[in-house]
């Protein structure tokens, strides 16, 4: 990735990392570990390529029209605020 300014505090202390992404579509969800981003090191803003964020959601509509299978499956437990 290129190195970036934060757009939030003007920082240019920005460092390569590793995340888990969790894209979201219409109740429909794909985790993708080891997501490459920047990180603001003054703020903790997180900078997604959108090349990255274009290959993410193709991923997850090949999934979802089952063109291709995922990794493995997750059970995530929920609980509503109440």
């Amino acid at each position: 990735m290129k190195k970036i300014k934060c757009n939030f505090c003007a920082s240019e202390r920005c460092e390569d990392r590793r995340i888990d992404y969790l894209y979201s579509h219409q109740g429909q969800y794909l985790l993708v570990p080891n997501t490459p981003v920047e990180v603001c090191l003054h703020c903790g803003m997180v900078y997604y390529d959108a090349a990255v964020l274009k290959e993410i959601e193709r991923r997850f509509f090949a999934i979802q029209e089952q063109k291709e299978e995922p990794d493995q499956y997750i059970e995530m437990p929920t609980k509503a605020y109440t």
